[in-house]
């Protein structure tokens, strides 16, 4: 069984006892998240994406950590103008654990 779920902008495909880093969430290690937007549920007797029926879908996951990505360059540059930018930029991320899936 698994789950498409959306969060922090971005689906991700969830099956029970996966951990995955998401966009950052506000809650401390430990606390249980609920991904509310459950866009199709896989189940061993078929799948399911009507919105009625996923309207009660939910995905119960454990914050695990987090942390920040590694560092990306940002480099800007116009040839034979003199102008060169450089920044960098580390990504929040939040790693979770799914507990169960609801369907």
């Amino acid at each position: 069984m698994y789950a498409i779920v959306s969060t922090g902008g971005k689906q991700y495909r969830v099956a029970q006892g996966d951990t995955l880093r998401v966009e950052k969430i506000d809650a401390a290690v430990g606390d249980t998240v609920v991904l509310g937007q459950v866009h199709m549920v896989a189940k061993e007797d078929g799948v399911v994406v009507a919105p009625e029926a996923l309207s009660a879908a939910k995905v119960t996951a454990e914050v695990t950590g987090h942390g920040r990505r590694k560092k990306i360059r940002v480099f800007k540059y116009k040839r034979r103008k003199n102008y060169r930018r450089t920044q960098g930029h580390r990504q929040d991320y939040t790693e979770i654990r799914i507990r169960e899936i609801e369907a």
